[in-house]
């Protein structure tokens, strides 16, 4: 069994969708909106700056990832995932830290299309060698968590109502930035 993480204030934010849905960009316009306080967790900075790793099953990044989101919510740190975040390879990890967290929690999937993701991805460039091929293997349409955590946000929803939405619904639009521990 796992401990309870977070405190009844910190707020958990898990984005997930395909490569190129806009969940970078989302996580980002969060964390400039409420400023300080908000620790972002991306799982390609672990999995593939970090760590180096393949995304499979029980690849060393899930506990990572899990451990770093942790530590943040019990250092009293709001905090973002997001990734693409395979509901096959990280569904268990993520429903563990949603169900211990102590605070208000809310879980996000960029539902769009593959031929959007192809289009955004030909603007992103810091993914050299990475085409049309590689974008297909990787694309899972819908690929929900159990449980309908999720809200599914449609491609047609842009960022900056997106991000809005976060904030509103996580509660992070009403909180103050986090000033660190007493005496910090």
């Amino acid at each position: 069994m796992t401990a309870r993480t977070g405190t009844p204030d910190t707020r958990l934010v898990i984005i997930r969708g395909n490569s190129a849905s806009g969940k970078s960009s989302v996580a980002a316009g969060v964390r400039e909106r409420f400023g300080r306080g908000v620790a972002l967790v991306g799982q390609d900075n672990l999995r593939r700056v970090v760590l180096r790793e393949r995304d499979r099953p029980g690849a060393a990044n899930v506990g990572l990832i899990d451990t770093v989101a942790r530590y943040a919510l019990d250092s009293g740190f709001h905090v973002v995932v997001e990734g693409i975040l395979y509901a096959a390879h990280y569904g268990d990890m993520l429903a563990r830290l949603i169900a211990d967290h102590r605070g208000t929690t809310r879980c996000y999937y960029l539902d769009v299309p593959f031929e959007e993701t192809l289009a955004r991805h030909a603007t992103k460039p810091e993914m050299p060698g990475v085409g049309e091929a590689e974008l297909r293997e990787w694309y899972r349409a819908r690929d929900l968590l159990a449980g309908g955590v999720e809200c599914v946000v449609p491609a047609s929803s842009g960022l900056g109502e997106t991000v809005q939405r976060v904030m509103r619904e996580s509660g992070l639009d009403g909180v103050g930035e986090y000033e660190g521990p007493a005496g910090g």
